[in-house]
């Protein structure tokens, strides 16, 4: 990430207030206006998280939040309750996504499409968690946000001598392979870090398809958390150098999520993807 001070509450309040100002004016410019005003909040939104997480790695030894567990599961979780919780900290919405899958009282949204948030995960459904001496614990008003976390930056055990094996990440990827120190990442405008998703967290394989339909996003498959239409073919991602730009979703097997990720794997042009290969919705789409 590049050397930058963190904004003050007041400046991302002052900025989110004048992008709120200019989504407005643009109201009456139709559709496409609306549309391209929101992506605008969006990136805003992701600058933010990179200088959040560029002030906690720059006193981390480059390190990111470690997880609750061995597999780096339930970050969000060390995050001051002030950041954890939705209903104050916005910055956890793309626009175009604000609607929680499921309500405050746990009932599940009977149509969850990419537009919906995740979450909300309510404090009830969440015990404190204590991971290496530290317990962690879910601000009163639960999570929810329509971004995720690349969980490759997250510094879960690393056991070089089990390279192949244990311990690694939950897609099976070992932990050697993490980025383990964010502030010296070769090329980091080139690895994803925080981006639309459909989940919180995310551990995408080269080999991972994209969903089957457009409109019932999968989140049991890590690429396809990410893979969704959000933003006209495209989702907002944060990089690790703490860029913000939009990526086109065949784009995102061309990324270097993790160290010995393949960019060049089956579903890009350079592994011979074609467009037939694709699912009918993304077919149309810029291949990379």
């Amino acid at each position: 990430m590049a050397n930058q001070s963190r904004p003050t509450g007041r400046d991302w309040i002052v900025t989110l207030a004048s992008i709120a100002l200019a989504l407005m004016s643009l109201g009456a410019v139709g559709e496409m206006g609306r549309k391209r005003a929101k992506e605008v909040v969006c990136r805003a939104s992701l600058r933010q998280w990179g200088s959040c997480f560029l002030d906690y790695t720059s006193q981390n030894d480059g390190k990111f939040y470690s997880g609750c567990d061995d597999r780096g599961h339930w970050w969000p979780m060390q995050l001051p309750h002030e950041l954890q919780d939705w209903t104050k900290n916005r910055t956890w919405f793309c626009p175009r996504a604000t609607k929680p899958a499921v309500d405050s009282r746990g009932v599940v949204s009977p149509e969850v499409t990419i537009f919906n948030a995740w979450g909300i995960y309510a404090v009830n459904d969440v015990s404190p968690i204590t991971y290496r001496d530290t317990t962690y614990t879910m601000n009163p008003n639960g999570l929810s946000g329509s971004y995720g976390l690349n969980g490759y930056v997250i510094p879960i055990p690393e056991d070089k001598s089990t390279y192949a094996r244990y311990p690694t990440f939950e897609s099976g990827v070992p932990a050697a392979d993490g980025w383990r120190n964010l502030l010296e990442v070769p090329h980091g405008n080139t690895v994803p870090m925080f981006l639309d998703s459909m989940r919180y967290d995310l551990w995408p394989r080269s080999t991972d398809p994209p969903a089957a339909s457009e409109s019932t996003p999968s989140t049991t498959n890590y690429m396809a958390r990410s893979c969704i239409n959000r933003h006209d073919g495209a989702v907002n991602c944060l990089f690790v150098d703490g860029s913000v730009r939009k990526v086109g979703l065949k784009e995102l097997w061309t990324l270097k999520w993790y160290r010995r990720f393949d960019t060049a794997g089956p579903w890009t042009r350079a592994g011979g993807a074609i467009p037939y290969d694709w699912p009918k919705w993304m077919a149309p789409l810029k291949g990379y």
